[in-house]
């Protein structure tokens, strides 16, 4: 695609070395083994582009070591790790050589995915990359109900690098910057200021961290180290030719995930690992207006979608809740199963659904409008709790009106109007019996008449109860 950085050989500063300066000069024969030879030609394995841009220095303590033995020990995970990896690897490694960054930072999401970009942590973290929802806003990483762009292959990289960059100006020093990924800059910006106040060092390795951050950077160099020489740690890493994996495509039109799936002759399990941001059955044109396919699929999509002919691309759109109602209204309003609603939007049990919602439902024939790019990137869906009513009756005070007992209890005139078959204006004499409804925890409580018990009947059981004995309570 236009714009997409070209390929070239890591520019590494031996490389720059070799080349003279001023006019050339001919070799004479006796200074042909006194030069060395500078390949031409970029690497035709991508490990080993990888290895040459190795940059950051060198941890070696226990903990590496440890690490080793851990990944080593475990070859079947390392080799899902892997091979999950070779989907992004290029696009990350073409990054990181644009921006002049060290290449180790390519295998930093072993270390936080293990490159699995539907990972979710329970901190909330999410992507291949592990970016929280408030870091994530402020890296441009939409979040809404058609997307979230912390699983976006592109995006999610373009803010990891982003951010790793913004840490490493901070800190100028990799392994601090990659401890403030991980705890936080704030964290790492106070433990140095306490080790500096206290006279001590301020490295990586000096920090009062916690354990998961102490470990971080070892993990990171663990992987280095093993990525650096495979055969030293019985380890086998899978080929991955230095060729771009995907392709971006542009889509102009709302599509199925499905539909676009078939019509890259790709697996769906396939698609959704390179568009894995979409979270709903349908991508949004207006929203995510490029996709990534596998390299060869790109054009047998292109060809099919421009020859499709079978309807629609998309069998759902969007619908905005025009006022705060339950699961059931909704349903009955966009033509759904109720069942089907909440499944495809994930709508919890005893939830309304409040006004303004954007809620993804079946796109009739007569919609043939896609969604629209102020809805793609504002999309979100909120509940408030179902509040459980009761029919309770109140008496009216004097001078009391419909209007002033839908005051006193928080309601709605009209609703009050109804429920009583009275207009909204009007008055109630003392003593009337008024109906209203309200919420379980907010209703009067109810006399032993209102169940129907005489007074007789209610002397009877506490004559009865009394002759009960009590048992003692127990200290516990």
């Amino acid at each position: 695609m236009p714009g997409d950085p070209v390929l070239v050989a890591n520019p590494g500063s031996a490389a720059k070395s070799q080349v003279p300066g001023g006019p050339l000069q001919a070799i004479t024969p006796g200074q042909i083994n006194s030069h060395t030879i500078a390949s031409t030609e970029p690497p035709k394995e991508l490990w080993d582009r990888i290895r040459r841009g190795f940059a950051m220095p060198d941890l070696q303590n226990e903990l590496v070591t440890d690490r080793e033995q851990w990944y080593a020990s475990r070859p079947d995970y390392i080799q899902r790790m892997t091979e999950r990896s070779s989907k992004y690897l290029f696009h990350i490694v073409e990054e990181l050589e644009r921006r002049q960054m060290p290449t180790e930072l390519a295998l930093l999401p072993f270390i936080e995915s293990a490159f699995n970009p539907q990972a979710v942590s329970s901190a909330k973290a999410a992507g291949m990359w592990q970016f929280m929802p408030a870091t994530g806003k402020y890296f441009d990483l939409k979040q809404n109900a058609f997307r979230d762009d912390r699983r976006d292959v592109l995006a999610s990289t373009r803010a990891a690098l982003d951010y790793l960059q913004k840490l490493y100006g901070m800190f100028g020093d990799w392994h601090l910057a990659l401890a403030a990924y991980n705890w936080g800059e704030g964290s790492v910006g106070r433990a140095i200021a306490k080790n500096r106040k206290a006279g001590l060092g301020t490295s990586y390795a000096d920090l009062n961290m916690p354990a998961e951050t102490r470990l971080y950077v070892p993990k990171l160099q663990a992987v280095k180290n093993i990525v650096a020489n495979p055969q030293a740690f019985r380890t086998e890493l899978p080929l991955i030719e230095n060729h771009p994996y995907f392709q971006q495509v542009l889509i102009t039109r709302d599509i199925d995930v499905a539909l676009a799936a078939r019509l890259a002759d790709v697996k769906i399990e396939d698609f959704k690992a390179l568009n894995p941001s979409a979270h709903r059955p349908v991508i949004i044109a207006a929203g995510t207006p490029l996709i990534l396919l596998p390299w060869d699929n790109a054009t047998v999509f292109q060809r099919n979608f421009e020859a499709y002919t079978q309807g629609q691309y998309a069998s759902w759109t969007a619908w905005t809740a025009p006022s705060t109602m339950n699961p059931a209204e909704a349903a009955r309003r966009t033509g759904m199963n109720e069942a089907d609603l909440r499944g495809v939007n994930s709508i919890p049990p005893r939830m309304l659904i409040k006004a303004g919602s954007t809620l993804l439902v079946p796109r009739s024939a007569k919609v043939e409008d896609d969604v629209t790019s102020h809805v793609a990137d504002t999309a979100q869906i909120s509940f408030s709790p179902e509040v459980v009513t009761r029919r309770t009756t109140v008496k009216a005070r004097k001078g009391e009106s419909v209007a002033t007992i839908a005051k006193r209890y928080g309601l709605s005139a009209a609703s009050v109007a109804e429920w009583n078959n009275v207009s909204t204006s009007s008055p109630f004499k003392p003593g009337h019996q008024v109906v209203v409804f309200l919420p379980v925890k907010n209703a009067p409580k109810a006399s032993s008449r209102s169940h129907g018990r005489s007074s007789a009947a209610t002397k009877a059981v506490k004559r009865s109860s009394a002759k009960k004995p009590v048992a003692k309570s127990k200290k516990r």
